[in-house]
């Protein structure tokens, strides 16, 4: 039997890299098939045996039961929590499915089933009470005993699939908040973002668990480690959840005290019972649970303290222009991506670059990768710039921002999307002025007021698209004509908060009145001539006047708007040429002064760590050919 359950763990486990979502298509069915068979079972026992178990559901029993068997009815709970185990990884489900889908199945289809299966067992003892030691199958009818027997295994196959994936999904969050780590992880659904597969959790997970059942050979221990596991995260739910009622929904004191009295008063009964029976079992997940925290620890603390180790040593931008005015250095074609974890300031690993190489390329950017505390970020949310003086060098800052469920684009593509919005931010800055004091260090990204952000993708690329094609008037004079609108006053027309642009035009008070603006996207189709938008402005002679100030204005602003299209597409030009991924090989060590609890942390722990896991390279899927790791050590 033992060996017949590894067998089916290794199978279990080998599957995983199919994904959840083409595993749950066998799994739903079984699940469906197993929960009718246990009620209809329940049912049955109840009809026939004693219906009137269902008296059982009167609180007053459970006092009844504590006064009659005192200790022993203690330490009977720590069994009778194996009844509802499963539930603490609802949680888990939220990254697969929806919270009405979950509630619908728990409370319609779980929760009857399992009550019904329960009660029809308890009217099954009342009748045959010598039978307590094997209750689920001798209550089954002898004619469902095999059909049961098949679907209980593939039910407890189902229910070590869900944590699983609830593993997956808590690596995977651990990770991006920097408290993890680097592993790899795949998303296994082009449809739903939540579903994932880790190749080095998966392994870990399923080695541990056929250890576990190779060495322990029954469920009774097994059922003991299961026990304490599932109370203390019920626990630390309600913990976190009455933190959360606290501070994020700000409910009644009074309300969120009787909350927390009821639940942690329950659950506490519930664990002083299994740790009744703590070295019975319930070590197990104990240590396994230390050793994950303790890893998470080591890899966080380093990480914090190198963080800091670089924010403290940034470069000023008196020593950047030092370095790029420098006789030697050279200009190499091309575009550059230097990964720094800053958001602010210019990385100390910069300076080592120039001396050692004493070249830049023609557009280099610092690129800062962040996951952000949320589940997604929009594309047009996702990139924040800011040009890095000297000007004239084109240095540019970006901070590429992601949900802790967003997944990473391969290194092209991201360097593509990257590019196309850095050309958004140039247009932007210099047509409307939105740009930050680069002494106050702050990051903009004023792109989404000319490209419309809120629009899909797809609408971005097409317009592109159509800029390309047509030819009827340059692209220089369609910036020039939005920006004349936008700095015009009066009847000329005016813009909103949100970067939109409403013209007087003769469709304008249609427009208006179904509630509907028009963006600066829409009125810069180059299929529209200069002089066709011009008509569309100025409609008639009452704006007559307004158009030939806006002309005239125009005039004005063609040179820079040229300069503007020059600009954008230098950066074209040097994309075409190659893009190449800088990256800082760090090596982290203690100071020679530190504690030796300190020194074992950073230069043993940590080291073992960030040598065994997944590069940053790897993480972002760069290719090797295109690759520059500068080496530097840091004492933190």
């Amino acid at each position: 039997i033992v060996w017949i359950t590894v067998a089916i763990l290794v199978a279990l486990f080998s599957v995983q890299r199919f994904g959840t979502d083409k595993v749950g298509y066998f799994f739903a069915p079984v699940v469906i098939l197993w929960l009718l068979l246990i009620g209809g079972v329940g049912v049955y026992n109840l009809v026939k045996h004693d219906i009137g178990v269902l008296r059982a559901f009167n609180p007053k029993y459970i006092a009844d039961y504590f006064r009659r068997n005192k200790k022993d009815a203690w330490i009977s709970l720590g069994g009778i929590l194996l009844c509802f185990t499963g539930t603490e990884a609802l949680f888990a489900d939220l990254g697969y499915f929806s919270i009405r889908s979950i509630q619908l199945s728990f409370g319609f289809g779980l929760v009857p089933s399992v009550l019904l299966a329960y009660a029809g067992q308890a009217a099954f003892l009342r009748k045959y009470p010598e039978e307590v030691a094997n209750t689920f199958y001798r209550s089954t009818p002898t004619v469902l005993f095999w059909p049961t027997f098949v679907l209980a295994i593939a039910a407890s196959i189902i229910g070590s699939q869900a944590m699983i994936s609830c593993a997956f999904a808590t690596i995977s969050h651990s990770q991006a908040l920097g408290c993890f780590p680097r592993v790899k992880i795949l998303h296994t659904s082009k449809q739903y973002q939540g579903q994932l597969y880790i190749p080095e959790v998966n392994f870990l997970l399923g080695f541990a668990a056929c250890v576990v059942t190779v060495a322990f050979k029954t469920t009774v221990v097994i059922g003991e480690a299961h026990g304490i596991c599932v109370v203390l995260v019920m626990l630390i739910t309600t913990l976190l959840l009455t933190v959360v009622m606290l501070l994020v929904w700000r409910m009644n004191a009074w309300c969120v005290a009787l909350f927390f009295a009821v639940f942690m008063a329950s659950e506490s009964v519930y664990l002083s019972s299994v740790l009744y029976k703590f070295l019975h079992g319930g070590y197990i997940p104990v240590v396994i649970s230390a050793v994950l925290m303790a890893v998470m620890i080591v890899w966080h603390y380093v990480h914090v303290k190198r963080y800091k180790y670089e924010l403290e040593r940034t470069v000023s931008p008196d020593k950047v222009r030092e370095l790029l005015d420098g006789r030697d250095l050279r200009k190499v074609p091309g575009v550059g991506l230097f990964y720094t974890d800053l958001v602010q300031g210019i990385p100390p690993v910069f300076p080592h670059l120039i001396e050692k190489i004493p070249s830049i390329h023609a557009v280099l950017l610092f690129v800062s990768v962040k996951h952000l505390p949320v589940p997604h970020v929009d594309m047009s949310e996702r990139f924040l710039f800011r040009q890095v003086e000297p000007r004239e060098h084109k240095l540019y800052r970006c901070v590429a921002r992601y949900g802790y469920r967003d997944p990473l684009e391969e290194a092209k593509d991201f360097a593509a999307n990257l590019v196309e919005r850095l050309q958004y931010y140039i247009r932007d800055v210099n047509l409307y002025g939105v740009d930050v004091d680069a002494k106050a260090g702050k990051v903009s990204y004023p792109s989404s007021r000319c490209d419309s952000m809120a629009r899909s993708t797809r609408r971005s690329s097409m317009t592109m698209t159509m800029q390309q094609h047509y030819s009827s008037a340059s692209y220089t004079e369609s910036l020039v004509l939005a920006r004349a609108r936008s700095t015009s006053s009066g009847a000329t027309g005016r813009m909103n908060m949100n970067g939109m642009i409403m013209m007087p035009s003769a469709s304008y008070t249609e427009r208006e009145r179904q509630g509907r603006s028009i963006y600066a996207e829409e009125m810069m189709t180059p299929a529209e001539s200069f002089s066709e938008l011009a008509m569309q402005v100025v409609p008639s002679g009452r704006y007559a006047a307004s158009s030939q100030q806006l002309f005239q204005a125009a005039k004005m602003s063609l040179e820079e708007m040229a300069k503007i299209e020059e600009e954008q597409r230098y950066i074209e030009r040097e994309m075409e040429k190659g893009v190449v991924y800088i990256m800082g090989e760090n090596e982290v060590v203690a100071r020679p002064h530190s504690s030796l609890l300190k020194k074992v942390i950073v230069n043993y722990v940590y080291a073992f760590l960030r040598k065994n896991c997944r590069q940053g390279d790897k993480m972002l899927a760069i290719p090797r050919s295109q690759l520059l790791k500068v080496g530097m050590s840091y004492e933190i």
